[in-house]
């Protein structure tokens, strides 16, 4: 995608958007922003991630160099996962999304309900 601006999404930059900004990855950092976390820290604070999606997020992270992992000398033996200062740099990109989606969801939710009800008519429509 092409704007006026130069910008362009590649298939590289949208695999990497995806992995970065999906769901629970975003919940993820969020937490890891505040202070490092071992895993069952991150699945408290996170009650509806499941393991396996906690543990596929942070390894996609980790890939990304966006998190990493530490692995702490103690019996047994733990991890401890924090933000690299790559990930940090997603803070101000991420607060800027968040902002913009606060100032116009009154407007994205009015276009929603449009939609809805427009579709709710035309399929009336198509079973009279």
């Amino acid at each position: 995608m092409d704007t006026d601006s130069g910008l362009s999404i590649d298939a590289p930059h949208r695999e990497l958007l995806d992995q970065v900004l999906d769901k629970w990855s975003l919940s993820v950092l969020n937490e890891l922003c505040a202070r490092p976390c071992r895993f069952n820290e991150l699945r408290r604070a996170i009650p509806a991630v499941t393991q396996k999606s906690l543990t596929a997020t942070l390894r996609r992270l980790e890939r990304n160099g966006v998190v990493e992992r530490e692995v702490i000398s103690t019996r047994p033996v733990a991890i401890r996962y924090r933000v690299t200062p790559l990930g940090k740099t997603l803070r101000h990109p991420v607060d800027v999304l968040l902002a913009w989606a606060a100032e116009h969801l009154p407007s994205i939710e009015r276009a929603r309900d449009a939609f809805d009800a427009r579709e709710d008519r035309e399929e009336e429509g198509r079973r009279l």
